[in-house]
């Protein structure tokens, strides 16, 4: 890859968290965060896992993250940044103007976490790791924005195009990427978006270029119900359901691209002595191939019909027959950003200069919504790696060489995307 070339105005000692003073211009080798940037970034060390234990102890649960996003909001106002909002969705935006009006850059995290309202959240340490639901995901996301935001701003780093640093609603579960998709296809910014970048995750060493899309669907088998002694012998949306369920694992599916099912949630029925008149299921639906996953989709929906059509045909239908009620409560659509894009090189190059064994991959992220779109995007990880992520035990890896490490991975690909031309 050529050697890329930004202006830095870069001063004080090479640890000194803030620069005012200009030196010249300096060559980037792909990937490579200059020294100076990388001792500054070391220097916020403390700040950033500050940033990111009051991130994590804001409560986000799903739908309710407007607590979260007003302090997200304010924390990008302390970090620099005059032109914070939050949109209708309840996205937090904050605009870096740059040397032109182009296309915005993105730079996005998500607010919400999978964990409901009231679950307690306090992060503990145990040597250098930090625990709490949440804190990977994405409380680090959030931090590293702000890492990023307060380095660019001390140094007056000018970009060649405005950068849009986004809080985003909505990524995990039911919210169904609303906030991205509001942000892409509705919100203010609709039409001027030129690439986009998530940060979800805390493997540095991970690229995801291709989105997998998916489709969930809550199927209610629906039936006229009785007393469980008096009416035995009519239809039963519990029978349906089931034979609905053998079907569907029947499916099969291909290998690659990589495409799975699943029967998740069961619901309905009233009393231990009464036939339902209402029985429902959930199904997820996965493939980074969108004509795969309409394949799946088609074949799901065939095996839950043939379910009802044979407890229709098994059992008396004297009070009413079973009818499906498909009902879709999730869409998110595939797409991929090619390997050999300058995004995804980039990508790559500035997680092996930070010392990681970078690799593409996929993923469902608030990226398949501008993925599915054509326009060029990607999710990468920070910092120093964690595990148990959607569980009450999540856990981070704080160690500050790897830690500082991860968060350059970020803020390499910002100045290899924005920097301007060349003089």
């Amino acid at each position: 890859m050529a050697k890329r070339w930004f202006t830095l105005a870069l001063a004080m000692a090479i640890a000194a968290p803030v620069a005012t003073a200009p030196l010249a211009a300096e060559p980037m080798q792909a990937g490579h965060l200059p020294a100076p940037m990388r001792a500054q970034l070391d220097a916020q060390y403390d700040q950033v896992i500050a940033d990111l234990i009051r991130i994590t102890e804001t409560p986000a649960p799903p739908f309710k993250e407007a607590k979260r996003a007003a302090l997200f909001a304010q924390m990008l106002r302390d970090a620099g940044l005059t032109d914070v909002s939050i949109d209708a969705e309840g996205n937090v935006l904050a605009l870096r103007p740059g040397m032109t009006d182009g296309p915005v850059f993105v730079v996005s995290a998500h607010l919400d976490t999978v964990f409901p309202e009231g679950t307690p959240i306090n992060v503990t340490r145990e040597g250098e790791r930090l625990l709490a639901p949440g804190i990977g995901d994405d409380s680090l996301g959030l931090a590293s924005i702000l890492a990023w935001v307060r380095l660019l701003e001390a140094n007056k780093v000018n970009t060649r195009q405005p950068i849009l640093f986004v809080g985003s609603v909505g990524e995990e579960g039911a919210g169904d990427l609303r906030g991205v998709r509001h942000l892409v296809t509705k919100g203010a910014y609709k039409g001027r978006i030129g690439a986009f970048l998530s940060v979800d995750n805390a493997d540095a060493a991970r690229v995801v270029h291709a989105a997998v899309g998916s489709r969930r669907y809550r199927l209610g088998f629906k039936g006229p119900g009785g007393h469980s002694y008096g009416a035995f012998g009519i239809v039963n949306p519990m029978a349906a359901m089931a034979e609905a369920v053998r079907g569907i694992y029947t499916v099969k599916v291909p290998a690659e691209p990589r495409t799975t099912y699943a029967a998740t949630v069961v619901s309905g029925g009233t009393s231990v002595n009464a036939i339902p008149d209402l029985v429902q299921l959930e199904i997820d639906m996965r493939s980074s191939d969108p004509a795969v996953l309409r394949q799946l989709e088609q074949d799901l929906m065939a095996a839950a019909e043939a379910g009802v059509a044979a407890e229709n045909a098994a059992r008396s239908v004297r009070a009413g027959s079973i009818s499906l009620d498909p009902q879709l409560i999730g869409d998110r659509p595939a797409g991929a950003t090619p390997a050999d894009h300058p995004l995804v090189r980039d990508a790559l190059a500035a997680a092996q200069a930070a010392g990681f064994a970078a690799r593409l991959d996929e993923s469902s992220t608030d990226s398949n919504i501008p993925m599915s779109l054509g326009i060029p995007a990607l999710t990468i990880g920070t910092g120093a790696g964690g595990g148990r992520t959607h569980s009450l035990e999540e856990y981070l890896e704080t160690g500050r060489e790897r830690f500082v490490a991860g968060l350059s991975v970020g803020l390499a690909i910002i100045l290899a995307q924005t920097q301007p031309p060349a003089p």
